[in-house]
């Protein structure tokens, strides 16, 4: 098998299968052929371990994973790329290719058919566009999943795994600091990816935590009132959460004070602990 890192494989591959790169699909195909290698060693998976892979694309990432882990299941949504994967995976008897929106199919009966007791990691080169509602589904399905390792677009990677109440922090950080511990790993800058993409790329790893990091009786209730505070950002906390959830001004000012938060607080200067009070004051 030729090397799927060399742009002239690719091209001579896109050629022979009529296959163009889709910009719907965020396709950027990785040709720096370290970087897949430091993903893979990054998810610490073995022979004992099943991987779900989200996008696979021509199959550079899903090559590498086949080598180290048990089974890899790669969920893609492209019709064009089936054939073109029977040849680059050619070979790897551990690979399956399931055809589908990872955000529309049954994730949990997948995971169960496909892996049953074994450990699963997913990993990925997440397509840009989808990246937080490919992540926060994988999360609130609470599946049997250990981690997750992505490359993402870097602003992204950055506002994913910031600290609630620090000034980068956003509601998806707000959401994946709930179920996971969230790290930044490396960087990978546009010219390890063909066609180049316009911004530099980051790994991330989420480690699934036994329990969620706080405890409330409203999950869904929690996550309403952390995107509707962050749904007007420039705002203060007061103001959008009134906004976003439609309840009078003066009801949020005071749940604020009955949890002991400054009326002028803003959205990111919030713990996840601190929105629970809020949550629970507003209750009141």
């Amino acid at each position: 098998m030729p090397k799927l890192t060399d742009v002239s494989t690719i091209r001579d591959l896109c050629a022979r299968y009529d296959f163009s790169l889709s910009k719907g699909f965020g396709q950027n195909f990785i040709v720096n052929p370290g970087v897949c290698p430091k993903i893979v060693e990054a998810a610490g998976i073995d022979k004992s371990w099943g991987v779900l892979e989200v996008g696979p694309g021509i199959g550079v990432l899903t090559r590498e994973l086949a080598q180290r882990a048990g089974k890899v299941v790669a969920v893609e949504v492209d019709e064009r790329l089936p054939a073109l994967l029977q040849e680059t995976m050619a070979g790897c008897e551990n690979f399956r290719l399931v055809m589908g929106d990872v955000l529309k199919i049954d994730l949990a009966s997948l995971l169960r058919e496909e892996f049953g007791e074994m450990p699963v990691a997913v990993c990925a080169n997440l397509p840009y566009y989808i990246t937080s509602p490919i992540l926060m589904r994988l999360l609130e399905e609470k599946l049997p999943i250990r981690h997750i390792t992505v490359m993402v677009q870097k602003e992204a990677a950055e506002r994913i795994t910031a600290a609630p109440g620090t000034r980068l922090a956003g509601a998806i950080s707000y959401g994946v600091y709930y179920y996971a511990e969230p790290r930044l790993l490396f960087h990978v800058q546009p010219g390890s990816f063909y066609p180049p993409p316009k911004v530099t790329s980051s790994v991330i790893q989420l480690k699934i935590r036994p329990r969620p990091a706080v405890d409330t009786p409203d999950e869904a209730g929690l996550f309403r009132l952390v995107r509707a505070a962050f749904s007007q950002r420039r705002k203060t906390a007061a103001n959008s959460v009134a906004s976003g959830l439609g309840v009078e001004k003066a009801r949020v000012a005071k749940a604020l004070e009955q949890a002991g938060l400054p009326a002028a607080v803003r959205p990111e200067q919030l713990t996840l602990e601190d929105f629970c009070a809020l949550q629970k004051a507003l209750e009141n």
